[in-house]
């Protein structure tokens, strides 16, 4: 049976709001983020606490914006000097973020979106140069219409939780567009093989029906590399919660995966530690 609050994949967005409104409450915070809560509103609570918690969709949540902060902001540091956030969600880095006046920083996602946004933080002044669009990104020649604008001498591409949801064809149409855009550098979601598995298993396509993950190529790695992309490098979600000391919380599931480990080759155990993470690309 569906979630009727989920109604499409746009909705994945109030969970993870809320998820970061609930991380910047803990005495031990990874990070703030004080608009997260107000745009995340009663439907992203409601979304979140409706989730089942055996699944550490706020933990997983939390290690995940610490990665995709560390690479911003090496990037910057490195000279990217501009960011365009694909699928931007309620994502509010702009805000939270220590960037540079001068960064110029592009948001695109949905027009119900984007106007939620632009409603909700109306009063809040972003540290950076931000834009924002309203675009359909499965619409090709709106896309395509769009990047031919895009002008950056050094351009990083975020697409945080964007790829799952695409079919292998539309990521790799995603990859061409951004090569000829002349992206710099591109972070996306890594999963290695098996994992679509686990998750129906774990019950979480349950949750997400009307958001079902259709990326599942059978070499991750080589797939980007045969679309014009190298891996420049990788943060694997389990090996930085382990870096930062934070644990997922005791769950039925948390033992369940434990107990199977016991049983793991050693090469198994590190392959399941690297399971899933976000990767910072580079064209090949």
């Amino acid at each position: 049976m569906s979630d009727p609050l989920i109604q499409d994949v746009s909705d994945t967005a109030f969970f993870v709001a809320h998820y970061r409104a609930v991380e910047g409450q803990r005495r031990d915070a990874l990070f703030h983020d004080p608009l997260a809560a107000r745009l995340a509103g009663e439907r992203g609570r409601r979304i979140g606490e409706s989730m089942d918690k055996a699944l550490m969709g706020g933990w997983s949540i939390a290690i995940r914006t610490v990665i995709i902060d560390r690479y911003i902001a090496d990037a910057v540091a490195e000279g990217v000097d501009a960011v365009l956030n694909l699928g931007a969600g309620l994502d509010t880095r702009p805000y939270r973020m220590d960037l540079p006046p001068s960064l110029r920083w592009t948001e695109v996602d949905f027009p119900r979106v984007i106007d939620l946004k632009e409603k909700v933080l109306a009063g809040e002044t972003p540290r950076c140069r931000l834009t924002r669009v309203k675009l359909d990104l499965g619409d090709t020649a709106a896309r395509r219409a769009f990047f031919a604008g895009v002008a950056a001498k050094k351009l990083l591409v975020l697409t945080e939780g964007v790829t799952p949801y695409l079919t292998n064809e539309q990521v790799a149409e995603l990859a061409a567009s951004l090569r000829e855009l002349g992206a710099a550098y591109w972070i996306v979601d890594y999963f290695a093989p098996g994992v679509m598995a686990m998750r129906r298993r774990t019950g979480l396509t349950r949750h997400l029906t009307n958001a079902p993950f259709r990326f599942d190529p059978a070499d991750w790695f080589a797939f980007f590399e045969k679309a014009g992309w190298r891996c420049k490098q990788v943060r694997y979600i389990i090996e930085e919660a382990a870096r930062l000391k934070r644990h997922p919380r005791p769950s039925l599931v948390l033992l369940g995966l434990v107990v199977r480990s016991l049983f793991m080759s050693r090469e198994r155990r590190a392959a399941a530690r690297r399971s899933m993470g976000f990767a910072l690309l580079e064209p090949a």
